[in-house]
């Protein structure tokens, strides 16, 4: 059997990632692939409690402020938990993974938004991950204010429709964001094989069409069994 493939979807909340994330997979399990979707954090019983953690705004009100290497460690310890329990066994299978944030996330949100630096970032990810790298990685760019505005509007409605709040980080300074934009161009320059970059605020069907385009372009379509 032959191994599947890892595509990770980064930017900044509000860039829609996970709508294109959405009509990836559902592109591609129409042309016969099988696919797998998770986001981070989250995704295995252990992620969704440390998703609690980390995300809701009322953590910090009950445990006290998270120092910002007790975040990155928090974050990788789910990732490893994923890693192991869905992420290598669906690439051992043959399947597409997709999957909404991964160690870049932490690269440019602990990295750069916290100031730990990549050094640091990047040693955790050897050795909680293994070093499993995406094969590709798309990383939606928007403008910063177009996300931000997309993102905090986004959370309002969702804590008025289903009462959770994951808007710790959506309070942060718009310093805090501009450190983690700069830092996602960082990556992108560093690792341009890899990290593809959409940087402009088209429609939602024109970015869809790019990124079919670029998926198609590392991915062939399975030939169909008799």
């Amino acid at each position: 059997m032959s191994r599947g493939f890892f595509i990770t979807f980064e930017g900044l909340d509000g860039s829609g990632k996970t709508t294109q994330l959405r009509r990836l997979a559902s592109h591609l399990e129409s042309e016969g692939h099988k696919v797998v979707t998770l986001r981070q954090p989250g995704g295995t019983v252990l992620g969704d409690r440390i998703r609690s953690i980390l995300l809701d705004s009322k953590s910090e009100a009950t445990l006290g402020p998270i120092a910002p290497l007790a975040e990155m460690s928090l974050m990788f310890a789910d990732r490893a938990q994923a890693i192991a329990e869905i992420i290598l066994p669906a690439i051992n299978a043959g399947n597409i993974v997709l999957c909404d944030r991964y160690t870049d996330s932490s690269e440019a949100y602990q990295g750069g938004g916290r100031q730990l630096g990549s050094e640091r970032i990047l040693a955790m990810h050897r050795a909680a991950c293994d070093n499993l790298q995406p094969d590709l990685t798309i990383l939606l760019l928007p403008s910063l204010e177009a996300s931000l505005h997309r993102a905090r509007r986004r959370n309002q409605r969702h804590v008025q429709q289903t009462g959770s709040d994951e808007n710790r980080f959506e309070r942060e300074s718009d310093d805090f964001y501009r450190r983690i934009y700069q830092k996602y161009e960082e990556i992108a320059a560093r690792e341009p094989n890899r990290v593809i970059p959409i940087r402009d605020d088209a429609s939602i069907d024109a970015i869809q069409t790019r990124i079919r385009e670029l998926v198609a372009s590392r991915i062939k379509t399975p030939v169909a069994t008799p």
